[in-house]
């Protein structure tokens, strides 16, 4: 791979230069914000660095883009999965070094929206390919791309048309570069199956309007309606109470467990805790039994909630309305569409039927892969090359709407920069690591592809 990591060093000021353009672009799928321009620019990038891609519409939604590249090198394809879209980026005053949009780079970092989740990872692939082809004339591994727009807020519109379009995705492994290195140990995560997520908003409902608190007695209560009805849902040991909830819940296999004992003999949990300031973890976990948790425990999260008047001072009223945004984390064998049904259910029986439960899209369902399928051996083989050491394996992490329609063994892993501070303020990367990430992406489509021939 020597020639292939010169050429990416080589060239290195020029893959600088298209994150910086890349993530100057926003692109914000919850807002709505700059999703088609951006699919345009990856399109004009792609064909720039001679890749094939073409732009899909999707019906209610902005555009994918899907290349397929082929080699007689390997008998195998691999599905190289990103996303152009980025979370919101508020708190905006939370931002420093010229804002999400700057990509302004500071001693050898580069902030912005997106700059790791997950427009370094489109670049990662895409760079890598081209390293190939000018290298060597040649892929390889077949390789074909998908890049979506809503991976964000739950890829809403992909689903049916994946369904469509299977041909064009099936593949032999599919991988996404999307995410930091572990805290501890600066090596790479390596993430054999998913956690689905499943959105919620709960809505309760009172008066017409809101009413003067002096009427309280005479009132429907929204905001104290939703805080019961959310305390019927998870008890303090953070057990979710809704019936039938663990049924066909995913036994922990051999292999889970010696991953498991692996991790804990190379992290360094205190390094978790320092990164997001707090002493201990919940219920005093620790050790293997937190990993494990963090790993295969369904949770049920409160996100956000709103009700009434939060400004300064004080304002007597009584709110006709209170939400509550939620997301649950499904583990393999818990299916969300009836996991949605089983929160109706039992919202009805505690006496919350009048509580409206939105479902914001549909969730996709949970996966597992054992750590002996080609992809994941291809992905541990590249990171232990790369980094020097075996790679972090985890059995289960936070890409599903694809493989609910076409089967696909995937693996998920990163190379962004411990700290990158995803989803929050001053999202940030190193130039390192993304120059280091472009060389995993090459590796791993090099092992990929040896290990089909």
């Amino acid at each position: 791979m020597q020639d292939i990591y010169d050429y990416i060093d080589a060239n290195a000021d020029e893959y600088i230069r298209d994150l910086q353009t890349f993530v100057r672009q926003p692109s914000i799928s919850a807002q709505h914000i700059g999703l088609r321009e951006c699919a345009d620019l990856v399109l004009r990038m792609m064909h720039a660095d001679g890749l094939d891609a073409h732009l899909h519409e999707l019906d209610g939604g902005p555009p994918v883009i899907v290349g397929h590249m082929t080699t007689p090198q390997s008998s195998r394809t691999m599905l190289c999965y990103s996303h152009y879209d980025v979370q919101p980026p508020e708190p905006l005053d939370a931002w420093t070094h010229g804002g999400p949009w700057s990509a302004e780079i500071v001693d050898g970092v580069m902030y912005g929206r997106g700059c790791s989740d997950n427009k370094s990872g489109v670049l990662a692939f895409n760079k890598a390919a081209k390293a190939f082809l000018q290298v060597r004339g040649e892929l390889p591994v077949n390789l074909k791309f998908i890049i979506e727009c809503e991976e964000e807020i739950g890829s809403v519109h992909l689903g049916p048309w994946v369904e469509r379009n299977t041909d064009l995705l099936a593949a032999d492994g599919m991988h996404c570069l999307d995410g930091p290195v572990d805290t501890s140990t600066g090596l790479p995560d390596i993430d054999l199956g998913l956690k689905s997520v499943l959105f919620v908003e709960l809505i309760a409902r009172g008066a017409n309007a809101d009413i003067h608190s002096l009427n309280f007695p005479l009132l429907p209560a929204p905001a104290w309606d939703l805080v019961r009805a959310l305390n019927t849902i998870m008890d303090e040991n953070r057990r979710v109470l809704i019936d039938g909830w663990y049924d066909g819940l995913y036994e922990l296999q051999d292999e889970d467990h010696e991953q498991l004992a692996d991790k804990i003999q190379r992290v360094d949990l205190d390094d978790m805790r320092r990164e997001w300031g707090i002493d201990q973890f919940a219920l005093g976990r620790d050790g293997i039994e937190a990993l494990k948790a963090r790993a295969f425990e369904p949770t049920a999260n409160i996100a956000g909630l709103v009700a009434g008047y939060t400004g300064p001072g004080s304002k007597t009223i009584v709110p006709n309305e209170a939400r509550a945004k939620m997301d649950f984390r499904l583990i393999p064998n818990l299916d969300p569409q009836a996991a949605m049904q089983k929160l109706r259910d039992h919202l009805d029986k505690h006496g919350f039927g009048h509580i409206e439960a939105r479902f914001e899209a549909t969730a996709e369902p949970p996966y597992k892969i054992s750590v002996k399928e080609p992809m994941a051996q291809a992905v541990i083989a590249a990171a232990t090359k790369l980094y020097g050491q075996p790679p972090i394996v985890n059995g289960v992490s936070a890409e599903g709407t694809i493989l609910k329609h076409v089967w696909i063994p995937c693996v998920l892993t990163g190379f962004a920069s411990a700290g990158a501070n995803l989803h929050a303020p001053d999202e940030n990367i190193s130039i390192e690591s993304y120059v280091r990430g472009i060389k995993y992406a090459a590796t791993i489509m090099q092992e990929f592809g040896q290990a089909a021939s």
